[in-house]
């Protein structure tokens, strides 16, 4: 009940393609109006008007679907053939025991297209040739194997379609963008233009302007400004943006001012902001010469390792046709001496680390959900650049772990009776973490407070992770607020339906459908003095 209605076509026509920086759609503001003071009208036109193609509906895909569909782009199509395995349920949270065997995508469909009413979804059943994909605005992939990943890549740089590529290996994970040669970037970092009161303007090569000692200037090198009001130096006024270079706090340097008439007083300096081209290597050339985004400074020697690693992983499944086993110590091995022959392939010197590599290859099966969603919130966000133009991308890849999530963080290798299936829906989380650390979170008892944006995603992730489930496990949500219109866009567990429902009970009907194994107890408390009796 409540489902909007969707399409599901084997061969989509002309119409579905939508340049992204096009589309005059209108906004929904009681929905949208959170995401409005992010983004703005302009930036969220834009990208009403992308369409988005998103390949892989695992975990991973799921997130990226969950989080686009919401954010209101033009529309979505779902591509994923393969059935529904039981271990699919450890991350896929749109799945439930009855779908094993059906196509991911046909299932995913009906349950996505409930978050957002102005968001069609489609599923796609035929093959991903390049006259398909470059219909697309936004190309996403998850879990295509890296030589397709490659010829989709150059077909979408030939059409200028936007390319995101991500994936996750147990508690492993990368992304990858390409926005092509000349992106548009109409504003890098979504703050409100700086203004300040000049307190004096030399005439000099190049000009010193001063602001008065209580307004810091807030500028950046580069950064572009205009003035108005100046006395004196009143060439100044009205005239095109120039750039300028940062002295310190409260002083910057613009052009010769040397011809100019001497400053007197007063004046404003207003910065303009100005649209930035960005330029991407294509994946076949990043993949050669990475541009990597640092994400952890304690783990600066690791995102080479993984980059190798990555690819290593592909060169496997290649070879054999599946992914690593789990605690299988040849499997770990020949990964990596595969990744060495591909460092010295390239001439990199890479001091590989045998147990960060073990335990990539180990886990390289399994799925997380909180890994899954990390990485699903940042591509998700990139897939919101790409269609807005607004914010700086990923230039280009992105390397993360949580290695040290892993028991004694994963100095030692997991016994294979503590990774090996047993035909539940935990078994692509046990293959990563083992047994013993699983059947530990089903007897965790948690308090959430809270059940909104940030909340429901704790919940979705404890739901797929199995925390609390056990005898003596219990997850406690309480939160005395009621779910508005506005919610929706971003607290996923609720549907246009719950408006004026409680979110604490809403939530928890939510995720004990995503797993009805859940225990958790839904309140309407407050935390304070008034309840020290209840939450003590």
């Amino acid at each position: 009940a409540g489902l909007v209605p969707s399409v599901s076509e084997a061969n989509m026509s002309d119409q579905d393609n939508m340049d992204v920086e096009k589309g005059d759609a209108v906004i929904d503001e009681a929905l949208y109006s959170r995401q409005l003071y992010v983004l703005g009208h302009e930036a969220m036109r834009r990208m009403a008007g992308a369409s988005v193609l998103i390949v892989g509906l695992k975990g991973l895909g799921a997130e990226i679907a969950k989080n686009v569909v919401l954010g209101g782009v033009k529309s979505v199509t779902l591509y994923d053939l393969a059935p529904v395995q039981l271990s699919d349920l450890s991350a896929q949270f749109f799945l439930q025991e009855a779908d094993v065997g059906r196509p991911r995508a046909e299932v995913t469909m009906p349950r996505l297209a409930e978050l957002n009413q102005y968001v069609p979804i489609k599923e796609y059943k035929g093959d991903l040739t390049p006259d398909f994909i470059t219909q697309f605005g936004i190309v996403v992939l998850t879990g295509v194997p890296l030589a397709q990943a490659i010829d989709i890549n150059e077909a979408c740089r030939t059409a200028g379609t936007r390319f995101v590529m991500t994936d996750t290996y147990g508690l492993f994970g990368h992304l990858f963008c390409d926005f092509g040669d000349d992106f548009a970037v109409f504003d890098i970092n979504g703050e409100e233009p700086v203004n300040a009161m000049i307190a004096s303007i030399s005439q000099d090569q190049p000009g010193l302007v001063t602001v008065l000692d209580e307004s810091r200037h807030g500028l950046e090198d580069g950064d572009y400004v205009t003035f108005s009001e100046v006395l004196g130096m009143v060439e100044l006024n009205g005239s095109e943006p120039r750039p300028v270079r940062v002295l310190g706090p409260y002083t910057f340097t613009i052009e010769d001012t040397r011809g100019y008439a001497k400053y007197e007083r007063g004046g404003y300096m207003h910065q303009v902001k100005q649209k930035k081209s960005v330029a991407f290597k294509s994946l076949r050339e990043s993949l050669q010469q990475p541009e990597i985004l640092m994400s952890d400074f304690a783990k600066f020697d690791r995102p080479l390792q993984l980059h190798l690693g990555f690819q290593a992983l592909h060169a496997f499944r290649d070879e054999r046709g599946m992914l690593p086993a789990p605690s299988d110590a040849v499997h770990a091995a020949e990964l990596l001496q595969i990744s060495k022959k591909m460092a010295a392939a390239t001439g990199e010197e890479v001091d590989f680390s045998e147990r960060l590599l073990r335990n990539l290859a180990s886990g390289s099966r399994g799925e997380i959900s909180p890994l899954c969603a990390f990485f699903g919130g940042i591509a998700a966000q990139e897939v919101m650049k790409a269609a807005s133009g607004k914010f700086m991308p990923v230039k280009q890849w992105l390397y993360f772990d949580a290695e040290e999530s892993l028991a004694g963080s994963g100095e030692q290798p997991l016994p294979t009776q503590e990774t090996a299936p047993r035909g539940t829906r935990y078994d692509a989380q046990a293959a990563v973490i083992g047994w013993t650390m699983q059947e530990q979170l089903s007897t965790l008892r948690y308090l959430l407070v809270g059940a909104g944006a940030i909340g429901c995603e704790m919940l979705k992730n404890w739901a797929m992770m199995g925390l609390g489930v056990g005898p003596n496990g219990k997850i406690v949500v309480t939160d005395p607020d009621t779910i508005e219109k506005s919610n929706l866009n971003r607290q996923f567990l609720f549907r246009p339906w719950h408006v004026k429902a409680a979110k604490s009970v809403t939530a928890a009907n939510a995720i004990c459908a995503m797993n009805p194994a859940c225990q958790i107890d839904a309140r309407l408390d407050r935390l304070g003095a008034g309840t020290e009796d209840i939450y003590d």
